[in-house]
């Protein structure tokens, strides 16, 4: 797999410092208002759910059975809004709806599948350092 690019500390500073002179505030943020919904619960299974191809919402409520039905539909209201998911509505009785991932849903996959494969990586690791850490706390 092809290592992302990274932002080097200098580099995150500069920009943020950048950020600041250009009016934002911590509360907008780039990086934050970005990150603040692909950090969420759902989003990131949602995203990679769809790039193996197109789905109904009835497909999606199944692959994700945890998920309640109001959360699925604010969690892709918010992709859509974000611009990286598509809904097509098809002119049958009922309608019916399909997502799909947008151009920029796409272009976030690599950075995604790189997350998402540290993650699975390192998961065991995070485990036990989570454990030591309360073990710790409650001596």
């Amino acid at each position: 797999m092809k290592e992302p690019p990274t932002l080097s500390p200098e580099a995150l500073c500069d920009a943020l410092d950048g950020w600041k002179g250009q009016g934002f505030t911590a509360s907008d943020c780039p990086v934050r208002d970005v990150i603040d919904h692909l950090g969420d619960k759902w989003s990131t299974l949602l995203l990679s759910l769809l790039a193996t191809g197109p789905k109904r919402f009835g497909a999606l409520r199944r692959a994700v059975p945890d998920i309640s039905q109001r959360m699925l539909t604010q969690t892709l209201r918010d992709l859509q809004r974000d611009g990286l998911i598509e809904r097509e509505v098809f002119p049958t009785k009922p309608p019916s709806v399909e997502y799909s991932l947008s151009p920029l849903g796409v272009s976030l996959q690599g950075p995604l599948n790189a997350l998402i494969a540290w993650a699975m990586d390192h998961h065991n690791a995070i485990r036990a350092a989570r454990a030591r850490y309360d073990e710790a706390e409650a001596a």
